[in-house]
């Protein structure tokens, strides 16, 4: 009681504290004093204008090269024009920069970022080894047809330069060095924009030579040829990743193993739901319905460990129903427990679903989809500004899913609505609101007995069209997601975020489970579980409030997040078990009459976690770096019993999670790392003797390595990792209706990741999971050495594009995906096997100008192939499938 009241007690003051913070921060943004005042007026004494020599050819419209392909830009002569340290001046617009180009100059290179307001534009650069990084604030880039610039040595001792998006409301410009990192001054041109003139650490740039010696002139010279990126043919390499730190972070400075999953990728696979986007990432789908919610296997391990850009949503996951991702811009996949930042949690991994966000420029999207099995799914993307200085963005996503199936009457409808609005409220403050709402209306799945799917039946192969459930089953969830996101920078070291969530469910069950198959191998027991007096309810609510911040101790840089987050899940449902006649698997007779109703539970659940963490990402040396975070966690469970008050229970657990990680850089493209890590999940209940039971603890060794290939257009990382998850539950051999917390389960593998562009046009992204899962503490003896269910010891999966960025062919691509999973035991007493498969997909695509087409193959060879339910149960996946889909986007 007293950790209930603390909570609630926590509760409601913090709540209150960001609202009232929330409303005088305008006032506080006003307080700080302006950092840039006294380069505002070099920066308007100094605007320069430049020259624009003649060319000596102008090129056909025939010739210039739009959207995705290849764009042409004149060389330019040196300059004689004063340099501005800083272009600083408040501004509460988002500038948008249309283009990119980037010119020759005597010294290196110019980096244009086309737009007429650069006088706008405040520049926050620092230097990071070889690379040369800049954060602009209040700034996006709006591409025509493409979401981020990359180009490879655009000159000798430049490699890579990059322009993308950070976040929702800053701009970030990369540019990496070949022997040291590049010098950079800023001009602020009228004519063009924002101009940072770069030269190269070492300057081998060749000096132009005399007219006389027949060189060819600047104008003369070949042009550069520039790469821009976007979906669906962009490049798959996502640099940077929250998840694992809680703030935008290089993956190669995380030490985890950590992979993003760019929408680009799943587009071109023609994903319809979560599981389809995570498998070219080696996540498996866990031994669950495929069709009833978001439930993975990663290393070894079941997780429900599911975020919504960065907030716990474990309930969104587990009980909503599959994730629409209409409303997703890309997935992370962390792997490893992560309670150091999010509580408790399955050891396995974490998957952050990250949004879109709003534009501030007008952008529309619709598209169709068609396929087999009446299969349609029409959506909408729109976004923009609501108001003339852009301080108001919204966007809006809708979309409509409608599917039967391979399964005897199985139907499935998906509705999405997510409205997102972000508020620029002054320079340094931005809030942005979101709500979703979600309608899934299924048929629900219990699967097929393994005697006769995977293992022999004397009475032939079971039919996998066969549903074992009546025709008026059902799984209806109703999903609404409330939440906002409040950021306030303080200057630009300091940062405070506050985001709140809320999501509130109500599921409806009615559907005959299956039990067990009667000895004569065709006889199908079941039970109804029916939800009486109206929907279940499942509510989550998530608040996080953390400060970043950046500063020197001791000559060592910092990079620290503190701060606490609360969490609480209400669950209430009121549902019956009843008798239901047998099915006959090979002559089934639907519409049996419901028996007596054998047992009723009606109950509420409630579950409290406050956490408090810290982070800090420590800079020993340049090629150094160290991590050290650790998190307390006070939990609470209380169950209450509406039929039987003698069975209320209520429990309370403590937790400490700490994470220690170094990564060594010995040269730029190249991260050695090695991290321990700990996660924990509390555990309900009592031995014999009325002990609570302890949480239990997963506790991971990880080291690998990351690299940064093809001048950092291709990403790798290869990890080798034990987990062991202690304190696991198991039957008391000498009560048996009781536990004991003697098990122990360990997981030892390999991974290996790789993601990117091999060469422009030509995408890829792949992995191979080496995976030893076994019990190794149980209070059954028997069962040590057992394999964990649903794991392979091998795994690999392949997804790779290659689209036409010239010639008559340009915009057509095609994509081609194999999906490998070894044997799998079927249950924790490996009583059964489920056999290995080679799925391969295909795609056939075509984008040209607005308009997209679209053809997905799915199962091309029509494999048979099987996910394991639970014991004795299996679930066939879906053969041979063709979809269609037509795009338009501006």
């Amino acid at each position: 009681m007293y950790l209930q009241k603390q909570f609630s007690f926590f509760w409601h003051s913090f709540l209150l504290s960001s609202y009232c913070l929330g409303i005088t921060i305008p006032v506080l943004g006003q307080q700080i004093p302006n950092i840039n005042a006294g380069k505002q007026q070099l920066s308007s004494q100094k605007t320069l204008t430049r020259a624009i020599q003649p060319t000596t050819e102008i090129p056909s419209l025939s010739e210039l090269q739009f959207g995705k392909s290849s764009a042409v830009y004149l060389l330019r002569t040196p300059r004689n024009q004063n340099s501005v340290f800083q272009i600083s001046q408040a501004t509460t617009n988002v500038v948008s920069v249309t283009d990119v180009k980037v010119n020759n100059t005597d010294k290196g290179i110019d980096l244009i970022l086309v737009t007429p307001n650069s006088d706008k534009l405040s520049v926050s650069g620092k230097t990071e080894g070889n690379s040369y990084i800049a954060n602009i604030p209040n700034a996006q880039l709006q591409l025509a047809n493409g979401e981020s610039f990359q180009l490879s040595l655009p000159v000798a001792g430049i490699e890579r330069i990059t322009v993308a998006n950070a976040d929702a409301n800053t701009l970030r410009v990369t540019v990496v060095g070949d022997k040291g990192a590049p010098a950079v001054e800023l001009f602020d041109s009228q004519s063009e924009g924002l101009v940072f003139g770069v030269t190269p650490a070492v300057s081998t740039v060749q000096q132009p030579t005399p007219i006389s010696e027949k060189q060819p002139t600047p104008e003369q010279q070949p042009p550069i040829e520039l790469q821009v990126i976007g979906a669906p043919e962009g490049s798959y390499n996502v640099p940077d990743a929250t998840t694992a730190t809680k703030t935008p972070t290089p993956l190669r400075d995380i030490p985890q193993s950590i992979q993003v999953v760019p929408r680009q990728s799943w587009e071109a696979q023609g994903a319809i739901n979560a599981i389809d986007a995570l498998r070219s990432v080696g996540v498996i789908q866990a031994f669950n319905s495929p069709s009833n919610g978001d439930v993975f296997t990663i290393r070894g391990f079941q997780t429900t460990n599911i975020l919504h850009n960065g907030l716990k949503d474990y309930v969104g996951g587990a009980t909503t129903g599959q994730t629409q991702l209409n409303d997703i811009e890309q997935i992370e996949v962390l792997r490893g427990p992560a309670s150091v930042l999010y509580g408790q949690g399955n050891p396995g991994g974490t998957i952050n679903f990250i949004t879109k966000q709003p534009l501030s420029e007008p952008y529309f999207a619709a598209s169709m989809t068609v396929g087999s099995y009446s299969l349609y799914q029409p959506t909408l993307d729109i976004s923009g500004p609501l108001n003339s200085d852009k301080t108001l963005l919204y966007r809006l996503d809708v979309s409509y899913f409608n599917t039967e199936s391979f399964v005897d009457f199985f139907n499935s409808q998906r509705y999405l609505i997510a409205p997102v609005v972000s508020w620029q409220i002054d320079r340094n403050t931005k809030v942005t609101f979101e709500t979703e709402f979600r309608y899934q209306q299924q048929f629900p799945r219990t699967g097929l007995p393994a005697v006769g799917t995977v293992l022999p039946n004397p009475n032939g192969k079971i039919p996998l069209s066969l549903n074992t459930l009546d025709v008026n089953a059902k799984n209806d969830t109703t999903s609404v997601l409330l939440g906002y996101n409040l950021e306030h920078r303080f200057n630009d070291n300091w940062s405070w975020v506050n985001a709140f969530k809320v999501r509130f469910v109500g599921f409806l069950r009615d559907s005959a489970n299956s039990v067990a198959l009667q000895p004569d191998g065709r006889t199908l027991r079941r039970s109804e579980q029916t939800d009486i007096g109206g929907p279940g309810v499942d509510n989550e609510y998530a608040l996080d409030n953390h400060l970043t911040g950046k500063f020197k101790i001791g000559g060592l840089q910092n990079e620290l997040v503190a701060g606490f987050d609360l969490y609480r899940e209400i669950n209430i449902y009121n549902r019956t078990q009843s008798t239901v006649g047998s099915i006959d698997l090979f002559n089934p007779a639907y519409g049996q009459p419901i028996g007596a109703v054998t047992s009723t539970l009606n109950q509420k659940t409630i579950n409290d976690d406050i956490g408090l963490y810290v982070q800090d990402l420590v800079t020993l040396t340049p090629k150094l770096k160290l991590v050290l975070a650790g998190r307390g966690d006070f939990v609470q469970s209380s169950v209450t019993n509406f039929l039987n008050a003698s069975a209320n229970r209520s429990q309370s657990d403590q937790a400490f999670s700490p994470r220690v990680g170094l990564v060594y850089q010995p040269i730029q493209p190249i991260s050695l790392y090695a991290s321990y890590s700990q996660s924990f999940s509390q555990n309900l209940g009592t031995t014999f003797g009325g002990s609570l039971f302890k949480p239990s603890t997963g506790t991971q060794y990880e080291v690998g390595v990351k690299g940064d290939f093809l001048s950092g257009r291709l990403s790798s990382t290869l990890a080798l990792y034990q987990l062991t998850l202690s304190n696991v539950l198991t039957t008391d051999p000498n009560n048996p209706t009781f536990n004991v917390q003697t098990g122990e389960q360990r997981s030892r593998g390999i991974e290996l990741n790789v993601t990117g562009e091999i060469l422009p046009g030509w995408n890829v992204i792949a992995s191979y999971d080496y995976t030893d899962a076994q019990v190794t503490k149980d209070s059954n003896l028997s069962t040590i050495g057992n394999r964990l269910p649903n794991v392979p010891f091998n795994s690999a999966s392949l997804w790779t594009t290659y689209t036409f960025s010239k010639s008559s062919l340009q915009g057509l691509g095609f994509g081609l995906g194999l999906f490998y999973v070894g044997e799998r035991q079927g249950d924790l007493n490996n009583a059964f096997s489920v056999p290995s498969y080679v799925r391969t997909d295909a795609a056939l695509y075509y984008q040209r100008g607005h308009l997209g087409i679209a053809l997905n193959f799915k199962n091309l060879f029509n494999v048979q192939y099987f996910t394991p339910r639970t014991i004795n149960f299996v679930y066939p996946e879906d053969p041979f499938t063709v979809q269609g889909t037509v795009s338009w986007k501006f």
